[in-house]
Parts: C-alpha cells; sequence; structure tokens
C-alpha cells in the first residue's frame, strides 16, 4: 500500500517500549488500523527489536520508523520538521492519530539532560509538548486526536499510591504554585536525589511530569476549541495502569526482578483484570480512545479514562491559572516563536 493511499497517519512516540510496541502489534495486525500509515518513533533505530517484532505481525502496513530523542529539543524539531514537510508534500497523509506513549522513570537514579533540564520532566513532558504544538498544524482537522498517556502519579491523592508512600509528606501533596516551582521540577531539584535516593524520589518527579501532561490535555483542548482552523482536533487521556514493560529498567532489585518478574506475573495470571494489566489490554484501551467515535460521529474531547472507564483528573491538574502559569513557562523553556505553531493562541 503506497502511503499516500493510506487513510491517514497514526504516530507512536516510544514505540519499542512494552506499551508502544503492543500498540503498533495491534496496528498491524489489524486490517483497520493497518491501512493507516504508521510513524514510530524510537531512541534508536538500529536498537529496537520489540517494534521490529510488532511489525512483523504485519507485512503490509506501510511504515517509517524515526530516530528521536525528547529530551533533545533539537531532535524533537528536527522529526518535527520531517514529518511536516511530508505531510505538505503528500508524501504521507495527515495524522489522524497522535499518541504520546514514550515514558521514562529514574526510580531514584536521577539524571540530567544536556540543557541542564531534568531527564524525567524533559523525556516525559517538555519534549512531547514541544513536538505535539509544533505538530497542530499537520493533524487531521476534521478527526485529529491526541491521546496522553497519563498516570496514576499525578495525583496525589489517587487511593493507588497510598502503598508506595510516595506522597505522605504533606509538601508532597501539591505539585506547583508559581513559577519558582515549576522551575524547580524542570531543573530537578525538586524532590531531588540528594533528598531522597529511593524509588518514591523519582516516582514523585515522574509523576510531576505526568501532571504537567495531563494539564496539557486540559489547556490545548481549551485552546483548540476556541481556534478556527484546529476546533475538531480532539485530545484524550489515557491511563494505562500497571504494567509489565521496559519502564522498570532502572529500577533496583527488589522491583524490577522480585515485584516485577516474580509477584506481578502470578498476580496477572491469578488475576488477569486486576489490578496488574498486560500491555495488549492497555494498548487496546489507548487504541479505543484513539478511534472510538459516538452516536452520529460525535468525537469525546478532553476526556480522561482509567483503561476505559471515565475518570476525574486530579484537582491540581483542573485549576485553570495553574495550567495557563506551566502553558506560559514550558513555552519559554522549548523556545517557541511564532510561526512554530498552527496554534493562533501559543503564547
Amino acid at each position: 500500500m503506497a502511503a499516500d493511499a493510506a487513510k491517514g497517519t497514526i504516530l507512536v512516540t516510544g514505540a519499542n517500549g512494552g506499551l508502544g510496541s503492543a500498540i503498533v502489534e495491534q496496528i498491524a495486525s489489524k486490517p483497520e488500523l493497518s491501512a493507516y500509515y504508521g510513524l514510530y518513533t524510537v531512541r534508536d533505530k538500529a536498537q529496537a527489536p520489540a517494534l521490529t517484532a510488532a511489525l512483523s505481525h504485519g507485512p503490509k502496513h506501510a511504515h517509517d520508523v524515526l530516530a528521536l530523542d525528547l529530551t533533545n529539543l533539537d531532535s524533537v524539531r528536527s522529526v518535527a520538521d520531517e514529518i511536516r514537510a511530508r505531510i505538505s508534500a503528500g508524501e504521507i497523509p495527515p495524522i489522524r492519530a497522535f499518541i504520546l506513549n514514550a515514558g521514562f522513570q529514574d526510580f531514584g537514579k536521577q539524571s540530567w539532560t544536556s540543557d541542564g533540564l531534568d531527564t524525567t520532566f524533559a523525556a516525559n513532558y517538555l519534549g512531547h509538548w514541544l513536538l505535539t504544538l509544533l505538530l497542530l498544524g499537520s493533524l487531521d482537522k476534521e478527526a485529529g486526536r491526541v491521546i496522553i498517556i497519563g498516570s496514576q502519579s499525578h495525583d496525589p491523592n489517587d487511593p493507588r499510591n497510598a502503598r508506595g508512600k510516595a506522597f505522605e509528606d504533606p509538601k508532597y501533596k501539591t505539585f506547583i504554585s508559581d513559577a519558582a516551582s515549576f522551575e524547580a521540577i524542570a531543573k530537578g531539584t525538586w524532590s531531588p536525589a540528594t533528598e531522597d535516593s529511593t524509588f518514591r524520589g523519582g516516582f514523585r518527579r515522574y509523576g510531576a511530569a505526568k501532571l504537567f501532561l495531563i494539564m496539557l490535555q486540559h489547556e490545548l483542548q481549551a485552546r483548540l476549541d476556541a481556534d478556527p482552523t484546529l476546533s475538531k482536533i480532539s485530545i484524550l487521556g489515557v491511563d494505562p495502569g500497571t504494567m509489565i514493560s521496559g519502564l522498570q529498567r532502572l529500577a533496583p532489585w527488589f522491583i524490577r526482578v522480585l515485584i516485577f518478574k516474580v509477584i506481578y506475573p502470578l498476580v496477572l495470571y491469578m488475576n488477569p483484570n486486576g489490578p496488574v494489566r498486560p500491555t495488549s489490554r492497555s494498548a487496546g484501551d489507548v487504541l479505543e480512545a484513539a478511534f472510538t467515535v459516538g452516536e452520529e460521529g460525535w468525537s469525546p474531547k478532553d476526556k480522561y479514562f482509567d483503561g476505559r472507564e471515565p475518570l476525574e483528573t486530579s484537582e491540581e491538574s483542573r485549576d485553570p491559572a495553574k495550567r495557563e502559569l506551566v502553558w506560559e513557562e514550558t513555552a519559554k523553556l522549548a523556545g517557541l516563536k511564532e510561526g512554530d505553531t498552527a496554534l493562533a493562541n501559543w503564547q
């Protein structure tokens, strides 16, 4: 199938990961999805075995694999430029579904990017924010959707977080209050490893990045709705739940091996519909959000799901003043300027 004959384009970041490759496998193996052109980003094109295996399920699925480092804004801009040029030239169709799947959790092994930003913040949030804004003009204007992969970690009050005790201290019940607190998270001086070198510190940093992603869902949808050209584009969020995936690669032994390779597989075997979810199930939930259409062509907007069940996001994520603050600070940090995005109200 030629790229220009495809129904549309599906863009998935982090396509070599546990959830990412499960999403690609379902796209490649289902005729109604394999008819779309796939754009799959990975950190290293030469080392993407899970993606290669996933694509083997559909030899007729037209696709391309792109190298993308979300922690490097030059890499983000370069990939965005390539995608925009190909869509503008008619080489591939507009993006029907854009799945912000790539994720990184440091489990206490905190690191920084070459720009001095916390890697967890940059990999999960900043790179995705910039890529989304740069590609808005390349989305299908009638039916385009952006799917954000959420997490229970964004909400300190989510009862699922109680067992891990990452948010027990009252000072961690709120992530952001002003521009200085946003900068502290961005630079990794909020809940740093020097203060807490356990997985809990890493989980809080991960939660902050996921909170900002969910704020992006709410804030971007509001701005799109007011944009005459982009108002039909939909932003949705999906919490995929606890999965056994590559996200745990930096975890200490008792988490990486004992919990995720011994205990959780047993829990999953004994209770396949329980708290631990197979990546195939979560991938199906993500694709359901990306392509489901209600009665009379109704398209959901700014909805968040735990799997397929509607869930209200945290109180902090829904705070309009905080959302606007995070947006403005992010735009400055990402270096977004006039002409970079199709969104009219981008500042």
